[in-house]
């Protein structure tokens, strides 16, 4: 297998249009599973997948074609750029059309002094500690399951303007559910290299949920006074970036459409919380370029090898920004704003969750929510059902499990109507945790949450 600069070096080589864009990701994935007490699989993979972007400019238009390979044969090459090539010929006229960006407009940061590097590969050695803490958890009185993966992408991007990009993404996680007499729950943290991973943490917070359980309350459809955990919080919030396209916005399509323009100043709460993506978060680092292979209303195939800045989405408790990639800022007068592949919301006390159920006379503390879906864009109203674990809060304590329930709420309300915001801490989300893993949020008060029915979900 040759080296990915040099795919990158040939196919720019054998292009014939005005301008081509080269993606080669090299990865490497570990997985761990578990089961009924007892270890059932394990392994490691390595792939590669690259994809060439042609760019045909003429009088009538700009065309984009892409093509992506797996094929480590270097005689592959000038196959795959011809197929491209062609794809952009036939293709519709691009909107997002905009010149690539020159070598010498990316950052200091731009990876191109570190080119010539050797991908970056995970082993199933990275699971030790892990597997040996799971050892221990599997002879106490609770059955576990779960599953862990560590994965690491080494990405080089090149362009025909002479961009030349390269970063390492490690991403991991682990989850265990943990059941006893019927009962069930989950716990889960996202890392980059497990170092920091405590399963014995883990497993003690699953016993005190599993120990809640002995006790259930059946309680109906309603408003609840529900403190949500960081994991919640994360899903709910990922899912509103997801949501804030300038372009939605600007033609009345989204949740943050107003008459004439859009929800950018407009002030959700009182509290001073802020939203925010950053690719130099600690801990939660992410490349800090556009590395896109195809374009949509967030980002364009235009804008690779872009420096990406953190971008405030909501700051002190107001709509801040939207997303817009160069040609929609452009049209719209905005500022260019890359949607993150991290999100961070600060601003909160640093009231830890456990303080906040003490200061809770009557309410819900929910674990997880899933299956969440969109029933109304122009209002983001969300619905999906909670999991493994609702329980009863009554005089500052834990009285019980309650029966699953499904929900109907706007993120964008809820920010509305928040009235407590915790400690700001990092958490893995349940839902969208196979596309999104790096997260940092805290627990919040939401006064009426709307449990729209009863779940027999188990």
């Amino acid at each position: 297998m040759i080296a990915p600069q040099l795919v990158i070096e040939r196919a720019l080589a054998h292009a014939s249009v005005d301008d081509t864009i080269v993606i080669v990701t090299d990865s490497s994935d570990a997985t761990l599973r578990w089961a009924g007490n007892s270890m059932t699989t394990n392994g490691i993979a390595t792939s590669r997948r690259w994809e060439v972007i042609s760019i045909v400019r003429g009088a009538d238009g700009t065309r984009v074609g892409t093509v992506s390979s797996t094929s480590v044969d270097p005689d592959d090459i000038e196959a795959v750029v011809r197929a491209s090539e062609s794809a952009a010929r036939s293709a519709e006229t691009a909107e997002d059309a905009m010149p690539l960006l020159p070598s010498d407009s990316v950052g200091s940061a731009s990876g191109s002094e570190n080119w010539d590097r050797s991908a970056t590969h995970t082993s199933i050695d990275v699971f030790g500690s892990l597997a040996t803490e799971l050892n221990v958890g599997f002879d106490g009185e609770d059955t576990l399951y779960g599953f862990a993966q560590h994965t690491v992408d080494n990405v080089w991007l090149g362009t025909s303007t002479g961009v030349r990009r390269t970063f390492t993404q490690p991403t991991g996680s682990v989850e265990i559910n943990g059941k006893r007499s019927g009962a069930s729950a989950w716990v889960g943290t996202g890392t980059t290299d497990f170092r920091d991973v405590s399963v014995r943490t883990m497993l003690a917070e699953l016993s005190t949920r599993l120990g809640w359980a002995r006790n259930t309350v059946e309680l109906p459809a309603g408003r609840y006074e529900t403190l949500l955990p960081p994991s919640a919080v994360a899903d709910l919030m990922i899912y509103l970036m997801w949501t804030m396209e300038g372009r939605g916005a600007q033609e009345g399509r989204t949740a943050l459409s107003r008459a004439g323009g859009t929800r950018v100043g407009e002030k959700l709460t009182d509290l001073p919380l802020t939203l925010y993506s950053d690719p130099r978060a600690s801990g939660l680092e992410y490349a800090p370029f556009v590395i896109a292979g195809s374009s949509s209303d967030a980002v364009s195939v235009f804008d690779n090898g872009m420096d990406i800045e953190r971008v405030d989405w909501v700051r002190d408790g107001s709509v801040a920004a939207l997303s817009y990639p160069r040609a929609a800022a452009q049209k719209f007068g905005a500022p260019v704003a890359v949607p993150g592949n991290n999100l961070v919301m600060t601003g909160g006390t640093d009231t830890r969750l456990e303080e906040m159920v003490a200061a809770t006379e009557r309410g819900l503390l929910l674990t997880t929510l899933w299956y969440i879906r969109e029933v109304d864009p122009t209002s983001l109203l969300l619905t999906g059902l909670t999991r493994d674990g609702v329980y009863a809060i009554e005089d500052g304590r834990i009285t019980g499990a309650v029966n699953n329930f499904r929900f109907n709420e706007s993120p964008l309300d809820l920010l509305r109507r928040v009235t407590e915001a915790g400690a700001t801490e990092a958490t893995l989300p349940r839902e969208w945790k196979d596309w999104f893993t790096r997260t940092a949020m805290p627990p919040l008060r939401i006064p009426d949450f709307h449990m729209s029915s009863v779940s027999a979900a188990q």
